[in-house]
């Protein structure tokens, strides 16, 4: 699979979520960044109980947006349980572009960042231009940064 991920065109959870867990070992110290497909893997990972320190989400959405290919991704299948997926990392971050051409903004990454109480945040970050994020952006190393700066002090500010 080039060192990517498997099934990289249909993206299935059934596939995902094992790879995620057994291979890529993401557990407790893991910081997680998914991008589309992998934003709702992200989202289902961390609902299956699988516990991460950070989670950032670009591009997500809720709905499998009518798509065919998309809703036989399994993602999509059952309500969100958004309360237990925030609460299963110690930050989460989401990205999404006003330009986005697969995934509408706001009936779909509000819907999200609503979900998961990050809408009226700091966390929830809408670039401009950002299309669906084919290139890697500042923004994302920018925030992780930030994240674990805060971590840091905080871990100083308890001794």
């Amino acid at each position: 699979n080039n060192g990517g991920m498997p099934d990289p065109n249909c993206a299935r959870e059934s596939i995902w979520l094992p790879y995620m867990r057994d291979v890529l070992k993401c557990d407790a110290d893991t910081v997680l960044i998914g991008h589309s497909s992998g934003a709702e893997a992200a989202m289902r990972l961390l609902e299956s109980g699988t516990r991460l320190r950070g989670c950032v989400l670009v591009s997500a959405c809720h709905t499998d947006l009518g798509e065919p290919s998309e809703a036989a991704a399994g993602y999509y299948n059952r309500p969100w349980d958004w309360a237990k997926i925030r609460g299963s990392c110690d930050w989460m971050v989401q990205f999404h572009s006003d330009n986005d051409p697969f995934i509408p903004l706001e009936t779909e990454a509000r819907v999200v960042a609503k979900g998961l109480g990050l809408d009226c945040t700091a966390d929830f970050r809408v670039v401009s231009g950002g299309s669906h994020f084919f290139e890697p952006f500042p923004e994302l190393l920018e925030a992780i940064a930030e994240k674990l700066a805060q971590e840091k002090q905080l871990a100083i500010d308890k001794r």
